[in-house]
């Protein structure tokens, strides 16, 4: 069984975000990932006394504990009792009822002898291919498909000089209208303290026989396919399969360092938590 991991802050200077862990148990019978990219929160408060890598090692630990132990449960279950573990962890010295209170996307998979059950919460990624060859990407794609209100206001922002007042007050505008859909009817889910998040998210199954060998992305890893355009998912899974995820973090490191001020290819930072896991079944 091949197994690779790798992920690195944004920014040297600030805690990486993401959280990756794959868990094999001593059965043998089968195994689980989790993939959480926390949410970096604006300037100002945010309600909570903890970091975002406090929120996402508490969240990640239990899901990955959760989702081996309890193979009773589904993976809804297992994320809405993670969130919830999680919640009773700061509720007492924290307002959870913040917009803003810490949160995170999710991938989680899990296997056994029969069947690879995935559940995918807002921007990250998850690849599976089988014996054919073929590559199929899960997403939640709410994210990214914004009202076509916002999207005009991002289009905006971007058609401004950088660094000019009509910008500023612009990008303000978009954050606003973003932020408004975060957690809400017709916007789009992460994980924070509500536990009925998730049931939002987007879950399958399909057979252990047709699965040879999967891969999570965050959206720092993930900008290899959806910002710089270098390929399609397939192709990202066959660099990931040859090269393996370190690889593919360097690459994005080379694009992004390339077009430092984000005019041939616009994203919200320079550069990102990233974080890629492979595993072969």
């Amino acid at each position: 069984m091949r197994i690779e991991l790798a992920t690195e802050p944004g920014d040297p200077a600030r805690p990486n975000e993401d959280y990756a862990s794959v868990a094999l148990p001593a059965s043998g019978q089968g195994g689980s990932l989790v993939l959480l990219d926390g949410v970096t929160p604006p300037e100002g408060s945010m309600g909570c006394l903890h970091s975002v890598p406090w929120f996402t090692a508490r969240l990640g630990g239990a899901l990955g504990e959760l989702s081996v132990s309890r193979r009773d449960m589904t993976l809804p279950e297992v994320l809405a009792t993670a969130i919830t573990r999680t919640a009773d962890a700061h509720s007492s010295t924290c307002d959870l009822s913040h917009p803003r209170t810490p949160q995170a996307t999710v991938v989680l998979m899990r296997w056994d002898a029969e069947r690879v059950e995935h559940l995918v919460l807002s921007d990250s990624a998850l690849l599976m291919t089988g014996e054919g060859g073929e590559v199929t990407a899960v997403l939640d794609r709410r994210l990214a498909e914004l009202p076509p209100a916002v999207q005009a206001l991002r289009d905006q922002v971007r058609a401004l000089p950088r660094g000019s007042a009509e910008r500023e007050v612009a990008g303000r505008a978009y954050g606003a209208a973003v932020e408004a859909l975060r957690n809400a009817e017709d916007g789009f889910f992460t994980a924070a303290a509500d536990p009925s998040a998730a049931a939002r998210a987007v879950t399958g199954e399909t057979p252990r026989a047709d699965v040879t060998a999967v891969a999570a992305l965050t959206d720092g890893a993930a900008r290899w396919v959806e910002t710089f355009r270098e390929g399609d998912w397939a192709e990202c899974f066959a660099l990931l399969r040859k090269e393996g995820p370190q690889h593919l973090l360097d690459r994005v490191r080379e694009l992004e360092h390339a077009d430092p001020d984000r005019l041939a290819f616009p994203r919200g930072k320079r550069h990102d938590d990233a974080a890629a896991v492979y595993v072969e079944l």
